[in-house]
């Protein structure tokens, strides 16, 4: 063989996995919307990224995430979703909040949507049906609102005596007006006195009002906007010596009193787990809604000691975990 030939071919050799390299296909792209902030949800992000990997994807070897966050302003949710639309992501996934599964849903007809929604889908519009959802979003149904009645119940049992019960409601979530009057048809002899809060500022006021007004107890209503003020929320609550019920477990570890609901973790990986499925080359309308089976109650009993509130001994017997 000629030294020249014996170059090029040298040459070639050393191009193929150059070659090789460029036609590979791109990594795919999850977009991934929350109402709260990232450091106040670290615990439920690695939960989607658990999902993900769980079905062998895993961030910044195979798959790419893409977060927005709105910090709290729900009104930034529409914007956030479509900057996801036109980067032309995989699949967007909308673990935790009601508001930005509906964003996302009115920004694209096209891209698949995976949620995870305390209301029911079917009548907030993102599906047709739990088995069957159509077009292009499905997800996971944690019935926060459904567990309305069982909230109430338990808050009876928490406070007997209670006649006056404030409800604590963020007027920018789209289920504001549902939260109202489940809070309302589930009341037995009970007052309920509503009030707002879309800011930091405006929770102190609203405590400050619902104080003045001499509520017996607190109904804090589900959502991220809450769920990110968990620690101011529960501080005043204590301050104030309301007791209160919240509808996850992180307001409990916070200091808050009594919680019902379903964890929220379970919700965010198996969002993670129909992404990953999505990314494998499933389609939304064959991956039906998956509704959540499980539900625990947290109760702090070092809250209510500091309240001087006595727990009565049956609500123990029912918690899944009492924090002492």
């Amino acid at each position: 063989m000629k030294r020249r030939e014996f170059i090029t071919l040298l040459g070639g050799a050393a191009a193929w996995p150059l070659a090789a390299r460029a036609q590979q296909p791109p990594m795919p792209v999850v977009g991934f919307i929350d109402a709260g902030s990232a450091p106040e949800r670290t615990a439920f992000v690695t939960a989607f990224r658990r999902g993900l990997a769980d079905a062998g994807y895993v961030e910044g070897q195979n798959v790419a995430i893409e977060y927005r966050w709105a910090e709290g302003r729900f009104d930034r949710l529409p914007e956030l979703a479509a900057d996801l639309v036109r980067r032309r992501v995989s699949v967007i996934a909308t673990p935790g909040t009601t508001a930005a599964a509906l964003a996302a849903k009115a920004a694209t007809a096209t891209i698949p949507i995976v949620f995870g929604v305390g209301d029911d889908p079917v009548k907030l519009g993102l599906v047709t049906n739990l088995n069957r959802p159509g077009g292009n979003a499905t997800g996971v149904y944690f019935f926060t609102n459904e567990l309305t009645a069982k909230r109430m119940q338990l808050l009876r049992e928490l406070v007997p005596v209670a006649k006056r019960v404030a409800l604590l409601t963020n007027p920018t979530d789209p289920v504001n007006e549902s939260t109202l009057r489940d809070v309302e048809a589930a009341a037995i002899g009970q007052q309920i006195l509503a009030f707002e809060a879309a800011t930091g500022h405006e929770i102190d006021s609203a405590f400050e009002s619902l104080v003045r007004e001499k509520v017996d107890a607190l109904f804090v209503a589900g959502g991220a906007f809450f769920s990110a003020r968990r620690v101011q929320v529960a501080v005043l609550a204590a301050r104030y010596a309301v007791p209160a019920t919240y509808s996850q477990r992180i307001f409990v570890q916070a200091g808050g009193l009594m919680s019902y609901g379903s964890p929220l973790a379970d919700t965010f990986r198996q969002v993670g787990l129909y992404a990953a499925r999505i990314l494998k080359g499933a389609q939304p309308v064959d991956l039906p809604v998956m509704q959540s089976t499980k539900f625990e109650l947290v109760i702090n009993l070092n809250t209510a000691r500091a309240l001087r509130f006595k727990v009565p001994p049956s609500l123990l017997a029912l918690a899944d975990e009492v924090i002492e």
